[in-house]
């Protein structure tokens, strides 16, 4: 038996004041997407800006629905749409911002599983790393160097392997 230990970095700045311009434009604008979110049932706002390696900005906003299952997170409403608009053109950097009038929101919000595994496929895709730029309204922000530090020992379609022996 051998123990294996994971680690992750996790950059944590205090504002976004000390992020880099290009950087603190793209949570500014996640953070402007909260406002485009429609969340009626859990009051949990998010908003998500994906750059692209061409220079566009793609966004998104969580999409609830009455029928739960049938909504979708900011992050794959963002990361498909910059897909189906620029598709092979690879996303360098991902910011996702949330806010709530209602729910305390003590840091910075993370991805759910779904939309970890989604971002995955696209950083295993473009044999790129995609940056993560996670926040709230104001403070904190944590900077993850790729989405594969937050899906550690990841399924992906690499771990699909044919059989022609058949």
């Amino acid at each position: 038996m051998a123990h294996k230990n994971l680690s992750i970095r996790i950059l944590e700045h205090d504002s976004v004041e000390q992020l880099n311009a290009g950087e603190r434009a793209l949570v500014d604008i996640s953070r402007s997407m909260t406002e485009k979110a429609y969340a009626p049932y859990s009051n949990f706002y998010v908003g998500a800006a994906v750059l692209l390696e061409n220079g566009e900005i793609v966004t998104g906003s969580n999409q609830e629905n009455g029928a739960y299952p049938s909504g979708l997170c900011a992050e794959r409403v963002a990361v498909f749409a910059a897909s189906a608009r620029f598709p092979g053109v690879p996303m360098k950097m991902i910011a996702i911002s949330a806010k709530s009038a209602c729910l305390s929101i003590d840091g910075p919000v993370s991805p759910c599983g779904a939309c970890r595994q989604v971002m995955l496929e696209y950083e295993v895709l473009q044999s790129d790393p995609i940056k993560l730029l996670l926040s709230k309204e104001s403070g904190k922000i944590l900077v993850i160097e790729k989405v594969q530090d937050l899906l550690p020992l990841a399924f992906t379609g690499k771990d699909l392997k044919r059989n022609d022996h058949h």
